[in-house]
């Protein structure tokens, strides 16, 4: 069985790393007639595409850019950030093994069978992710009257802005997606019009305390997806270095991903493969790695200019209020 593994200690860059594992993937499918192993590559190429043609990212970015040019007009005295980034190849291939990984599992679990091929090819077509954009803000304390609460009028202008976004970019050529009733907002300040669009992490609240709202959109002209999350600094800080943060999810990953125990070894090659392929990918010493353009000191200090590990930026632009010395006060 082929694995990511075997191809990150040759030296190659990133981009020639994929290009190898695609073939030697795709000719072992096309050997075993595996078509979930053919829907990976197919799901690979998307990546490598993304860093061999990229200039859709610029056009993309420019758009994006238009919204951050709006909300710096209409909002003067917040400060905000705007990012995007390329999903990195690690976190890529984990999520595509861990999707094939959990609904096998649950879907097992449920019926005391295997999913048909068809269903899992389906459940697999749904990375929406690949390419994500980022919208944080901050209300600096001088523009808070009497009484005001800076949570409740930062959240307040998040969905202001989530009402807004989803006609600015449709009218620039992108199509929103459904969130099909995927944590379907209860907020009186999200618009009936945009609510079945989003994904709503705020008002529904989480157990992980993970807050944010997220939206889909297609990009016509691209012929992609891509995700943007929107989130106060508050939120922000709290999924990056607080109590839901990234890591704290990958660790749930982890556990919910480990249950060989409860599939019978050998009857499906399908979540055999994923498991192996991702517990392998758990055990990486990143600092052992030999990738060109990547290092890592260790596992925490990690220099990943490529795209590797933590993802490519493609779009850093920061708005800063007037008043942005308030904000760490």
């Amino acid at each position: 069985m082929i694995t990511l593994n075997d191809y990150l200690y040759s030296g190659d860059t990133v981009f020639r790393i994929i290009q190898k594992y695609i073939e030697d993937l795709r000719k072992e499918a096309k050997t075993s007639r595996n078509e979930v192993d053919m829907m990976h590559c197919n799901f690979l190429i998307q990546i490598l595409e993304l860093l061999e043609h990229n200039e859709f990212l610029t056009v993309q970015s420019q758009k994006i850019r238009d919204f951050y040019m709006y909300m710096a007009k209409k909002y003067p005295y917040l400060a905000f950030t705007f990012k995007g980034r390329i999903k990195s190849l690690i976190r890529a291939e984990e999520k595509f093994n861990g999707y094939i990984v959990e609904y096998i599992y649950d879907y097992y679990m449920e019926n005391k069978k295997f999913p048909p091929v068809s269903d899992l090819k389906n459940k697999l077509s749904c990375f929406r992710d690949i390419i994500a954009y980022r919208i944080v803000i901050s209300l600096p304390k001088c523009h808070l009257k009497e009484g005001q609460d800076r949570d409740e009028q930062e959240i307040k202008i998040l969905y202001e802005i989530a009402n807004e976004l989803l006609g600015f970019l449709e009218e620039r050529g992108f199509s929103a997606e459904p969130a099909r009733g995927v944590s379907e907002s209860s907020s009186e300040l999200l618009d009936d019009k945009v609510r079945p669009y989003y994904r709503d992490y705020i008002s529904n609240g989480e157990s992980s305390e993970y807050q944010s709202l997220h939206i889909t959109f297609y990009d016509n002209i691209a012929r992609c997806f891509m995700e943007v999350q929107l989130r106060t600094k508050t939120m922000d800080d709290n999924a990056e270095i607080g109590p839901a943060n990234h890591l704290g999810y990958e660790k749930k990953q982890e556990h919910d991903r480990a249950r060989r125990d409860m599939i019978p070894e050998g009857e499906c090659v399908f979540f055999d493969e994923a498991y192996e392929r991702g517990m392998k990918l758990q055990k990486l010493e990143l600092s052992e790695l030999d990738v060109n353009m990547f290092s890592a000191v260790n596992n925490s200090l990690i220099n990943d200019g490529c795209g590797l590990y933590r993802g490519r930026q493609i779009l850093p632009y920061e708005h800063l209020s007037r008043f942005q010395n308030d904000i760490r006060e």
